[in-house]
């Protein structure tokens, strides 16, 4: 064969192994509602987590969500009532009480949507907790509900 065909040979290779281009007529998702339903559900589940109702800051929640914690996955929402009672609550109080910051919406389809943040848990004599979440929402018949929760701090 031609030294030619030799020389080019490997660039048709690397154009058949490129990635092809989404066509384009797939655009990226549209937001199918207005963003501060999510912002507001997470600022009245802090609301609830600093009044001592750890029930209802996990409303936001469904039943069966995964939560990433530092030491692993964690499924369900009572399994994590129950670390939380442990780790952050005194005699049905708060240790620290909780706030976010940096409150970030966006689409991952049309019934689906990330928030990411920073969460801050500080007062109560303790050394300040902070760090970041991605909360994955999906719309229920409940409306929007959290089905994953990956946070690290």
């Amino acid at each position: 064969m031609p030294a030619r065909f030799w020389s080019s040979a490997p660039l048709l290779l690397l154009g058949a192994c490129a990635p092809a281009a989404p066509p384009a007529s797939v655009a990226p998702p549209t937001w199918p509602m207005d963003s501060t339903a999510l912002v507001a559900a997470v600022q009245a589940s802090a609301e609830a987590w600093n009044r001592g109702d750890l029930n209802g800051h996990l409303a936001i929640y469904v039943d069966s969500a995964t939560f990433m914690t530092r030491l692993g996955p964690r499924t369900g929402v009572a399994a994590t009532r129950d670390a939380f009672e442990r780790t952050y609550f005194r005699g049905g109080r708060p240790i620290q009480q909780l706030r976010f910051e940096n409150l970030a919406a966006r689409p991952a389809g049309r019934d689906a949507a990330l928030l990411t943040g920073r969460f801050v848990l500080e007062v109560g004599g303790e050394p300040v907790r902070a760090g970041w979440f991605t909360l994955v929402w999906l719309r229920t018949p409940r409306g929007w509900r959290v089905v994953h929760d990956h946070t690290s701090g």
